[in-house]
């Protein structure tokens, strides 16, 4: 965690869950590469940290430490450009997300599970490790590294 100044906000961990309006739909992991591209440009403009970070084909989950609580406009941005130019691309998310914020650690591992292991959980591959789109494989190479 971010080291902070006693006149400074603790930073934010918060797991979330966003998802296409249409369930079943694979356009997350058809278009990741437009994903991936919309949370550099929000990062950049609005930085946070990201510890997790799972795209099925139909929703994404993630956990992100904050420098704030305004994860609403980053979330809003990423969508707005993800969404841009494509058919239908303001119809595409549900306008809702899932936002819970993590409380400790054992909350945090909690989640950071739940991220890698719902591949599997949907049938997708048979291990975490098998699923291309998740952050599973950076923290495996992290810690065996180190």
């Amino acid at each position: 965690m971010a080291q902070h100044t006693p006149s400074d906000p603790p930073p934010l961990q918060m797991f979330f869950t966003a998802s296409l309006r249409q369930p079943g739909a694979d356009l997350l992991i058809l278009e990741v590469e437009r994903l991936r591209q919309a949370v550099r440009v929000t990062r950049a403009e609005m930085p946070f940290q990201i510890n997790a970070w799972v795209v099925l084909p139909d929703h994404i989950h993630t956990i992100w430490t904050l420098p704030d609580a305004n994860y609403a406009a980053r979330w809003r941005r990423i969508k707005m450009r993800f969404s841009a130019g494509m058919p239908h691309g303001r119809g595409l998310w549900q306008p809702r997300l899932w936002a819970q914020p993590l409380i400790s650690q054992t909350d945090f591992d909690r989640h950071m599970r739940a991220c890698w292991m719902d591949p599997v959980r949907h049938g997708l591959v048979e291990e975490a490790g098998d699923w291309p789109y998740s952050s599973f494989h950076i923290r495996t190479a992290l810690a065996m590294a180190g």
